[in-house]
């Protein structure tokens, strides 16, 4: 493996929060890199309009994420498309963030900033026909059901939102829920409800997805009250029912809650001296571009403050030494 040249900080995903992060580690002169497998922009690129992040009333998810990854760069973001497999602390206090493309980056100091993946319903066919009539981002794959009878799995903010936006392509989009009620948000909820093309399916969980050759044909459904079983006609399935974090990058112990998502202090660090979270892999009320970016901020000015308290404690060290 190659090693890198000497770092204050490695940023790890370039969502909301990785290029916030990059930008103020660039205005507070840190040398830093920030790693993202893809394109940057994380959810953005998965998102059509954007409405609630304060300043744009209407834009684009793409086109925030290209003006917030311009941004970043003008400040001195050193953006590199690598895959992080690992984040390990030494005894010396320095973290290895080792790539799949064979390099190890050093530094004092890690900001995680690397979201999620969509959680999977585990039911049969869903493997078969992704890609096929299943999909966990409507943004991505709409466009390919024009006129066709779609279906939402899930009943929050992401499943109410994407299924209002199917419409465009769907001629008719059901939403599949396994309760009585919604998690999501009020106005997302009216927006739905107001939706001619939209009909809802409470209590019912999927068990299974069926189709042919040319991909999805129905989705096989099962009452969560009664146990009656009933088949739903759709060659689209999108599926929102959560994210998982990916925190696993992070190969030693390090305090997180029952879904795994990781515990900070005010200053974003978490139970790893030196290993800072931020975004949609942190413990919180809730996870909106706002809050990654609030998150990210504050991380990366208690970045500084580690970097220099460090210093001064490494000096006080020596000079006892002497």
């Amino acid at each position: 493996m190659t090693r890198s040249e000497e770092l204050h900080v490695v940023i790890v995903g370039a969502g909301p929060a990785g290029l916030c992060a990059a930008l103020y580690a660039g205005r507070g002169l840190l040398r830093s890199v920030l790693l993202e497998r893809g394109v940057p922009g994380g959810e953005l690129l998965n998102t059509e309009w954007i409405d609630d992040y304060i300043g744009f009333e209407h834009i684009l998810g793409r086109e925030l994420a290209d003006r917030m990854a311009s941004h970043a760069v003008k400040f001195g973001a050193d953006i590199r498309q690598d895959t992080v497999e690992a984040i390990v602390r030494r005894d010396d206090g320095i973290f290895e963030v080792a790539t799949a493309m064979g390099r190890v980056y050093e530094a004092p100091a890690v900001i995680l900033t690397a979201g999620g993946t969509p959680l999977k319903l585990g039911v049969p066919g869903e493997l078969e026909y992704a890609g096929k009539g299943v999909s966990y981002c409507a943004v991505c794959d709409g466009a390919f059901f024009k006129g066709e009878t779609l279906a939402v799995i899930g009943g929050g903010d992401a499943a109410v939102e994407e299924a209002d936006y199917l419409t465009r392509y769907g001629r008719k989009v059901y939403v599949v829920h396994r309760r009585d009620q919604f998690r999501a948000s009020k106005i997302l909820q009216e927006r739905l409800f107001a939706n001619p093309k939209i009909e809802v399916i409470w209590n019912k969980r999927v068990r299974e997805f069926q189709g042919g050759p040319a991909g999805l044909q129905s989705i096989e459904l099962e009452d969560t009250l009664t146990g009656e079983k009933s088949s739903l006609p759709a060659t689209g399935a999108f599926i929102f029912i959560g994210f998982r974090p990916n925190t696993g990058l992070v190969k030693q112990h390090v305090e997180h809650d029952p879904n795994g998502y990781l515990i900070t202090d005010d200053r974003m660090m978490t139970s790893i001296p030196g290993l800072f979270a931020a975004g949609d892999v942190r413990s919180q009320l809730t996870r909106q571009i706002t809050t990654a970016v609030g998150d990210a901020t504050t991380a990366a000015i208690a970045v500084e403050k580690y970097i220099t308290d460090r210093k001064t404690r490494l000096e006080s060290k020596a000079q006892v030494g002497v």
